[in-house]
């Protein structure tokens, strides 16, 4: 995910990882620097965004809070509080990014929080902005709507996947189909934003009483296609 994020920011980066040839690698491909250590980034850098896992956090903590500035955190499962005590006395942030977010086409969750430094918040958000859609939602829905975006883009290769393997099975090559189902999904997205998220009004406009697409959507709710997805909505805020 940081690799994601630097290259949907597509500018100058510090950049440190335990792997330093890592941090070579992503800051050759972004024009920025790697650095030897989190002290050191911390220190030069205007805001710190965290893309360690979870459990580091108090390690890495002890290495940086002396020095950040600002801070940005990406932990998954880890609530802005956690964050706050780890780098107190200092702006905090929560942000949770989904992978599109390279091509600028993702989708970001910014938790909720009082006014830190009014500057800062507003540069904050419109540096995640660039990135995509940015939702700002209280700290306690922010497991719930990665359940619903951070895991999706698999979910719909899956889906591209199993819409062009019955094209192939109808005659189709593998890239026809492809090309046709992934524009397509593209095309309908940027239809259900321009109509407001109105999925009725769109399947409305494609479904014809008795036609073909009456009678795939019937197929689909058969095959248990909502409760599939909330199934695994499910699954994933299982701990």
């Amino acid at each position: 995910m940081a690799r994601g994020l630097a290259l949907g920011w597509g500018r100058p980066l510090l950049c440190t990882d335990v792997v330093a040839e890592r941090a070579r690698a992503l800051a050759e491909e972004v024009g920025g620097e790697a650095v030897v250590s989190g002290a050191e980034l911390a220190r030069r850098a205007e805001l710190v965004v965290l893309c360690h896992k979870p459990a580091q956090l108090s390690a890495v903590a002890a290495e940086l809070a002396p020095h950040a500035k600002a801070v940005v955190s990406i932990l998954a499962a880890t609530p802005l509080a956690d964050v706050k005590a780890a780098y107190p006395d200092r702006p905090v942030y929560r942000a949770l990014p989904s992978t599109p977010v390279e091509v600028r086409q993702g989708a970001v969750i910014l938790a909720a929080d009082a006014e830190q430094d009014a500057k800062l918040d507003a540069a904050v958000r419109a540096l995640f902005e660039e990135l995509g859609t940015l939702v700002v939602l209280d700290d306690g829905l922010i497991d719930v709507a990665m359940g619903l975006m951070s895991n999706a883009p698999a979910y719909y290769a899956l889906v591209v996947e199993a819409q062009v393997d019955a094209g192939v099975r109808h005659g189709l090559t593998a890239e026809q189909a492809s090309r046709l189902v992934v524009q397509t999904m593209a095309g309908t997205a940027e239809l259900l934003r321009r109509q407001g998220f109105d999925t009725l009004a769109v399947r409305r406009a494609v479904t014809s009483p008795g036609g073909s697409t009456a009678r795939g959507l019937d197929a689909l709710e058969r095959g248990g296609l909502r409760a599939a997805f909330s199934d695994a909505l499910d699954a994933i805020l299982k701990r």
